[in-house]
């Protein structure tokens, strides 16, 4: 066990339970630099710095470089930041454990046991990016494409569940449950993690915080419940998973003062859409972003999750927000023991670092402020998601943008009639009977010598084994037919997904009451759109079929097609 600096300390982990912590209380009283005016993203690096510390992958040196963070000119200098876990999903997620599973082979052929591979910190892979939207605006949608991607998938799948009762330090979640990072603020964040210790020749609990790497750039949904995490790549993932620093350079942090509340009728998405247009300006690549303020604190966890989620369409590595009662409360509400909601909050009690700062509390390398009172509903795109357009002026813009050279992120059309209209005929079917595609048989699937390997994968991997024919027969119902008329600005694809919005339960329960306003006014929608609802978690199923509402979604088409 670390002590470098003599910081370690008891403290009340509730219940009646005593911890011990890595006090930066401590750190700072022994004049190692104003940690209390450190933003709260940078103190929590430093905790894993500081009980890191052993004088080889942390040293004493970047423990003291760290606690004197300069807001204005931080030091050129790698962090070594290694993280309590690693959160994967299956696309990025299935190499590494190959590696892994190479290893234990070596391993066993050099006579040893192999068992001694084994990931040093826990490893979470959620399966949530092989869902394909074949099916849809039917009741069987769901049934019909989870039936189908363990179709796809089954080797990998086989390969994974292996690996689940293989490594002691891995858990597999599967497939139709949920988004990876939805998946991470519903069940596996803890917000403070422990570990058993001795300590004067008795059996100990160490408390640090929760913090994470995950294999996907919006890892960063979770730093609205207040842990630290960002997206990597899978190098980095792996070396953390053997107990390997993560290295970074030493960051600027951005602080969002916010003040104000939302208005009534503006969304979480409209406020992120707004926020992300006012950093990519402040030019955040490769910087922390801290939100605080009352503004900040006036946010539920699942608004700031969605603000978090956004960080890479804004460019910072994360989008902060410290831990606060609204933490606490989310981990308590999506049913974490009473145990754990307790020692999360005493602990960062006992740290100093609960509560939103308000302004002046903390440095931060540049301030921006943002009253919230005035964010507008607004739309994104039409072609970038960082793109934003107030919702009143949503006709008159994309009448200009028609006509606009592509060039100036326009469409380059000329002499538009947007009265013209085109009929079309909707001739769904099963997929072309025949053998399946095979990557060694690139004949007549359209891909020419020298072409990227994904795209050859992605080509020949879009059909199934099963012959078109028996589909067809088992779920002809669910193909649509008939006639549509479609022309410019034509809404044809209308998908209430993505890990942004399908994990809000305001965003959420506004899209059925609105399924619902439209059902019982008669609308319908066009039958060339293809619609589906892919939720953030099976939660979100429950708290729209609890009031009613997903029977006014499944009117609409809007049927659940998968989870993720």
């Amino acid at each position: 066990m670390n002590d470098e600096f003599k910081t370690l300390r008891k403290f009340d982990a509730g219940k009646g339970r005593e911890g011990f912590l890595y006090s930066l209380p401590t750190l700072e009283a022994q004049g190692i630099g104003k940690i209390s005016r450190l933003p709260v993203s940078i103190r929590i690096v430093l905790e894993s710095v500081l009980r890191n510390c052993d004088g080889k992958e942390a040293r004493r040196k970047d423990v003291e470089a760290l606690a004197n963070w300069n807001a204005r000119s931080p030091a050129n200098e790698e962090i070594p930041f290694i993280v309590a876990r690693i959160v994967l999903q299956d696309f990025t997620g299935v190499p590494l454990v190959v590696d892994l599973a190479a290893m234990r082979s070596a391993v066993q052929r050099l006579g040893r046991d192999p068992k001694i591979i084994e990931p040093l910190v826990p490893v979470d892979l959620v399966v949530d990016h092989s869902v394909q939207v074949d099916f849809f605006g039917s009741p069987r949608a769901l049934e019909l494409n989870l039936d189908m991607e363990f179709k796809r998938n089954r080797e990998r799948y086989q390969f994974l569940k292996w690996g689940q009762q293989a490594f002691k330090t891995f858990q597999l979640i599967p497939p139709g449950i949920g988004i990876v990072h939805q998946v991470n603020l519903e069940y596996l964040a803890k917000g403070v993690l422990s570990a058993q210790s001795t300590i004067n020749n008795q059996p100990s609990t160490i408390y640090f915080p929760d913090t994470l790497v995950g294999t996907d750039s919006h890892t960063t949904m979770i730093n609205g419940l207040g842990v630290v995490g960002w997206g990597v790549g899978g190098i980095e993932a792996e070396a953390g998973m053997l107990g390997q620093p993560v290295y970074f350079l030493t960051p600027e942090v951005v602080g969002v003062h916010m003040s104000g509340q939302l208005r009534e009728g503006v969304t979480a998405t409209d406020l992120v859409l707004h926020i992300t247009q006012l950093l990519r300006a402040q030019k955040v690549v490769g910087k922390f972003v801290e939100f605080y303020g009352e503004g900040a604190a006036s946010l539920p966890v699942p608004d700031r999750a969605t603000i978090g989620n956004m960080s890479p369409e804004y460019g910072a590595t994360m989008g902060y927000f410290p831990i606060d009662q609204e933490s606490v409360d989310y981990l308590r509400a999506t049913g974490r023991t009473e145990e754990q909601c307790f020692a999360f909050e005493n602990y960062f009690r006992a740290q100093q670092m609960f509560g939103i700062p308000r302004k002046g509390e903390i440095d931060y390398s540049v301030d921006v402020d943002l009253d919230i009172e005035g964010v507008q509903p607004s739309v994104a795109g039409p072609k970038r998601p960082q793109d934003r357009i107030n919702l009143p002026e949503l006709g008159k813009r994309f009448r200009e943008l028609l006509e606009k050279p592509v060039r100036d992120g326009g469409y380059g059309k000329e002499d538009v009639d947007l009265r013209e209209k085109h009929v079309v005929e909707l001739n769904g079917s099963a997929p072309r009977n025949g053998e399946m595609f095979s990557t060694d048989k690139k004949e007549d699937q359209g891909i020419n010598p020298g072409d990227e390997l994904n795209k050859i994968e992605m080509v020949a991997n879009r059909p199934t084994p099963d012959p078109g024919k028996e589909i067809e027969e088992e779920s002809s119902e669910v193909f649509a037919r008939g006639r549509a008329h479609i022309g410019h600005g034509s809404v044809l694809i209308a998908a209430i997904t993505s890990c942004t919005n399908t994990s809000n339960p305001s965003v959420m329960i506004a899209a059925g009451l609105l399924a619902k306003r439209a059902v019982e006014r008669g609308l319908r929608v066009d039958p060339a759109v293809k619609t589906s609802l892919a939720p953030g978690s099976r939660v979100v199923s429950d708290y729209l079929s609890k009031p009613g509402l997903q029977k006014y979604l499944d009117q609409l088409g809007f049927n659940i097609v998968g989870y993720g």
